[in-house]
């Protein structure tokens, strides 16, 4: 299936991989890329020398194009893009709305550049700063994410921009593929359901949880980092949002402290980090300290298979999701199912 955005990405089918912390590393970003889609890398959560170590291992394994995600206010933003660069990455996609610099940088390299918004407004503001596609995510994704639903976001920015539209949040079979093109969209994107692959990394214990959902477990709350983030409902979870201002910072400096150690980020760099999250929002200074370590709440969970320590970030689609194929039998199901419902439509179209 041909569209916009597999001829400007060099893919076979329209379907993008997030590039989700602790998840899409190189063993899933290349089964993707494999399998035909396009895998993204997700960069926040490694040092800059894992990064290049990761970049030269999906180069090891496949040999399709794939892509990096960045976060577009870390304080290095500029010396990770330099790596990429260096190691010959074509796509480069943003967690966050880059800077009209950064994009400049990227695409005079020949870089793709494909930022994640949640608004039309962040759509039309990149777009006019030169990015050749844009993610739109919908209030049904995973992770950080608002409050207005795909069906009604994914129109408004098609309307609104003259570049591709990927649309992402409630994605997980062809029959969703199908509506976000009927919608204008060039493609989707989808966390959680790769996420819930064989090839995925996150021990199996935390996948059956996520198994085990109905769509009333997956929850969005703002005790983690301020900011609205949909997630499994847990007891973790619910213990931050009955957390009183001093449980609540004295459990952000262990985690803090932790991350700091992985990371070997200084702790005015955590707190630099922490404070470009607000965007423009009230947050404690536990909360400042929960969203500059959010990954290691991420990492008890999606590494060590800890879901009493951590967090797990999931899309509402968790809820309808029963099996785990291996990313080559999940995009494949798709594309058959697609040109199945397609062939469906145009059969009612015949009709008189």
């Amino acid at each position: 299936m041909e569209t916009a955005l597999t001829r400007l990405v060099g893919i076979r089918h329209p379907i993008v991989q997030t590039g989700m912390g602790w998840v899409a590393g190189p063993r899933l970003v290349s089964a993707a890329a494999n399998a035909g889609a396009l895998g993204i890398l997700a960069s926040a959560t490694m040092t800059p020398g894992q990064l290049r170590d990761a970049i030269r291992e999906v180069r090891s394994r496949t040999d399709a194009p794939f892509g990096v995600n960045l976060r577009a206010d870390a304080g290095d933003a500029a010396d990770r893009v330099e790596i990429m660069l260096a190691e010959g990455v074509r796509v480069a996609s943003f967690a966050l709305a880059p800077s009209a610099g950064l994009i400049a940088r990227l695409k005079e390299a020949g870089v793709v550049v494909i930022p994640s918004v949640g608004a039309r407004r962040h759509a039309e503001k990149v777009a006019a700063w030169g990015a050749d596609a844009v993610i739109v995510q919908g209030g049904e994704g995973g992770g950080h994410t608002g409050e207005v639903a795909t069906s009604v976001l994914l129109p408004q920015v098609v309307d609104a921009v003259d570049i591709p539209v990927v649309a992402a949040g409630g994605f997980f079979d062809g029959r969703g593929l199908v509506a976000a093109l009927a919608y204008g969209a060039a493609g989707v994107a989808m966390g959680t359901r790769f996420l819930l692959t064989s090839d995925s990394t996150v021990p199996d214990a935390v996948k059956a949880r996520y198994l085990a959902a109905t769509v009333r477990d997956v929850t969005v709350t703002r005790a983690v980092d301020g900011l609205p983030h949909r997630m499994l409902r847990t007891d973790l979870v619910a213990a931050l949002e009955r957390s009183g201002r001093i449980r609540a910072l004295a459990h952000a400096l262990r985690k803090a402290a932790g991350f700091r150690r992985l990371s070997g980020l200084s702790w005015r760099a955590m707190v630099r980090d922490g404070l470009a999250m607000k965007h423009g929002k009230e947050l404690s200074w536990s909360q400042v300290l929960l969203a500059a370590n959010t990954p290691m709440l991420l990492r008890s969970a999606m590494v060590d298979g800890r879901t009493d320590l951590g967090v797990m970030a999931s899309g509402q689609v968790a809820g309808v999701i029963d099996d785990l194929p291996s990313c080559g039998e999940l995009v494949e199901r798709i594309a058959k199912e697609a040109e199945e419902v397609l062939a469906h439509l145009a059969g009612l179209r015949s009709v008189r």
